[in-house]
């Protein structure tokens, strides 16, 4: 691992257990360590890592929707030389990813915020340790820097839920303007969702945003 003003630059073979531990340079205002402190128990944390976790590409998995909403890229070495790509771009569906025969991940380079940094992190499991069946972050660059809102574990991959996003640029948005805003999004998440999952990625989504205004 190494930083640079620009970026944090992370191997594929960083655990879990060695970003909630700290031992990772903290640009994110303890984003990443909340993260990893949340995935499965301290013995999975301890062996499990950031790039399997991304190479694996389970749509309920914490690594890719936190990287995503941090604007990370993945590079990737293989027979044809290296290559850099966005992890919104590099996972495409359900356990399934540009990597190709040959390919590695050798690790992620994710930029350094510009402004102070604020975020939310809300996870829905049904019991500790267990994958979630909703995962929603929410950040923020400074009082009127860039936001992002991602949901996870609600499809083939984590979506950017940008109408969410867009809709909190605007001074004093409401809860019910947010709920309404972004409430289409799960519905193309699934192919037919049921009540609970849309009422339950709602409130998710507005746990994030709720935790990173109060920041």
């Amino acid at each position: 691992m190494a930083e640079t003003p620009d970026s944090l630059w992370l191997g594929a073979l960083t655990t879990h257990a060695a970003i909630e531990d700290g031992k990772v340079p903290d640009m994110f205002s303890g984003l990443m360590r909340r993260v990893a402190g949340q995935i499965s128990y301290r013995a999975v944390r301890n062996h499990g890592t950031i790039g399997g976790s991304v190479a694996l590409a389970d749509p309920a998995a914490d690594w890719p929707c936190c990287l995503i909403a941090l604007d990370a890229s993945v590079r990737v070495g293989g027979r044809g030389g290296m290559r850099m790509e966005r992890v919104a771009d590099f996972i495409h569906d359900s356990y399934a990813t540009t990597l190709t025969t040959g390919d590695i991940i050798m690790g992620f380079d994710i930029p350094a915020p510009k402004a102070p940094f604020r975020w939310g992190f809300a996870k829905v499991a049904r019991k500790s340790g267990a994958f979630a069946h909703s995962i929603a972050i929410a950040t923020s660059q400074g009082k009127d820097g860039p936001i992002s809102v991602v949901l996870g574990a609600a499809g083939p991959r984590p979506r950017p839920m940008t109408a969410t996003a867009t809709q909190l640029a605007v001074l004093g948005s409401s809860e019910e303007q947010l709920r309404a805003r972004h409430r289409g999004g799960p519905r193309r998440a699934f192919h037919r969702p049921r009540c609970y999952q849309k009422r339950m990625h709602t409130a998710n989504i507005l746990r994030a945003v709720k935790d990173m205004r109060a920041q």
